[in-house]
């Protein structure tokens, strides 16, 4: 499941080492608070530098999807 955590009287709250190890979270990264409407997420943020090559394993994969959201919203258009 989760880990908890405390924010202390300055509004810090302590990042479990489990889970900075497990999304290399180090002192300077940068993470970004999304509000939905069940509660709070804490999502990474990466940078340019970090995201460049992320996608070549998976690119055949991804350009295979743009293909087809170009068919459905080609066929979309001829409706």
């Amino acid at each position: 499941m989760g880990e908890g955590a405390t924010v202390t009287s300055k509004s810090m709250v302590t990042i479990p080492s489990r889970v900075r190890r497990k999304y290399d979270l180090r002192q300077g990264s940068k993470v970004e608070f999304v509000e939905i409407e069940e509660g709070l997420f804490l999502v990474p943020v990466k940078t340019l530098r970090e995201l460049r090559g992320a996608a070549k394993e998976k690119s055949n994969l991804l350009i295979e999807g743009v293909r087809e959201l170009d068919a459905e919203h080609r066929e979309e258009a001829k409706r």
